[in-house]
């Protein structure tokens, strides 16, 4: 299962990751701000929308949603006795239109009330979480997530993502808590490791931590959230060389990226010193 949220990974870990540094400078915009005010974002659907029915008129609907939303709205408004399909469409036009919490509390209903498989029901609860998170509802994004891991508990996409808003909402133990399960199942899966090295750290479990990022970049030394992750504990543990070479790195690999820009940032701070503002 490839949610959106999932996708935000590596943004999320700078954004929780800019909090630690010894330069402590202001931190980015959070990422769902983001994608509420930016457009052309996709939209939070996995590359196959999940089909909560069938017929024509619904994959019609489907397909109006990334051209031209607004017309995928009125088709999904005015189909009579549309049922689930009407829903669904309305719900996922009503985020493209940047109605995201309308969106999500539709997707909600749709999937508590849905006759369809559970694993349709779990990514239709997977939508609805990516939209609270663009609307900046992070407790009702996680709360969606967890709804979505009742109908498939050992789910480990499902489980980064509900790590991943655990960590929005500096819930990092329960952040560690998902990864290990994931981590368990998948243990080379560099996303996760780096997400887990980012809540230990938080946690002031600096070894952990960086045991973690070690394992990362054994796997993917060009990885750039977890270069980004290793120069920020290198910082932390007096090796601003270190850091240094990590975040030029980044800004080689990522140059027009979430990771890239914090390692720019991170640089010019190391540059001007402690005493920075």
């Amino acid at each position: 299962m490839n949610l959106r949220l999932s996708a935000l990974l590596g943004a999320l870990i700078l954004t929780i990751a800019a909090a630690a540094w010894v330069l402590t400078p202001a931190a980015p915009p959070p990422v769902e701000e983001t994608a509420v005010t930016t457009p052309g974002l996709p939209l939070p659907v996995p590359p196959v929308p999940p089909r909560v029915a069938e017929g024509q008129e619904y994959e019609q609907c489907l397909d109006l949603l990334e051209t031209d939303p607004t017309s995928a709205a009125a088709l999904a408004g005015g189909w009579t006795n549309g049922g689930a399909g009407a829903t669904h469409c309305l719900a996922l036009s009503k985020i493209a239109l940047g109605q995201p919490a309308d969106g999500a509390a539709l997707l909600e209903q749709l999937a508590g009330l849905s006759d369809a498989a559970p694993a349709v029901r779990a990514i239709v609860y997977g939508q609805a979480a990516q939209a609270w998170l663009m609307a900046d509802e992070g407790g009702r994004a996680y709360a969606a997530a967890t709804r979505a891991l009742v109908l498939l508990p050992d789910d480990t996409d499902l489980l980064i993502d509900r790590a991943t808003l655990a960590t929005t909402l500096e819930r990092f133990a329960d952040a560690v808590a998902d990864l290990n399960i994931v981590l368990a199942h998948e243990p080379d899966r560099t996303d996760a490791l780096t997400l887990r090295a980012a809540a230990l750290r938080h946690l002031d479990k600096l070894d952990a931590a960086q045991a973690e990022i070690t394992r990362a970049l054994a796997i993917d030394p060009d990885y750039p959230e977890a270069l980004l992750e290793r120069g920020i504990l290198r910082q932390r543990g007096g090796d601003p060389d270190g850091a240094r070479e990590d975040w030029e790195r980044v800004m080689e690999l990522a140059p027009d990226s979430p990771s890239g820009d914090l390692a720019e940032q991170n640089l010019a701070l190391l540059e001007a010193g402690p005493d920075a503002k």
